[in-house]
């Protein structure tokens, strides 16, 4: 039975084989494409055209208009810091929030 060391150094002998036949078999592809794509005069895009992100146009789907921003309903009176009600509700809101509500006019 072979050894650890001896199997490793089969795994790294068939490795190396394994490469070189490798770039030799793509070259060989390489030039079998190169050779086709002459023949018939095509392009690198006719073969992989360039994919667009997002959606396609006419999807239907038009963009909204972005939302202006809430008026405040509370306010810390300490630091002035302001909240508009959505969200997650700040910390100095605490348990009783009607404390904080701005008055509207």
């Amino acid at each position: 039975m072979p050894t650890y060391k001896q199997l490793l150094a089969e795994k790294e002998a068939l490795e190396a084989k394994l490469s070189e036949v490798r770039a030799n078999e793509v070259a060989s592809v390489i030039e079998q494409i190169r050779q086709l794509m002459a023949d018939y005069d095509l392009t690198a895009e006719d073969i992989a055209p360039k994919r667009r992100r997002g959606r396609p146009a006419g999807s239907g789907a038009a963009r909204k208009p972005a939302a202006s921003a809430l008026p405040p309903k509370y306010r810390d009176p300490k630091t002035g810091k302001t909240w508009s009600g959505r969200g997650r509700a700040p910390a100095w809101l605490g348990k009783r929030p009607e404390r904080f509500l701005i008055e509207q006019a």
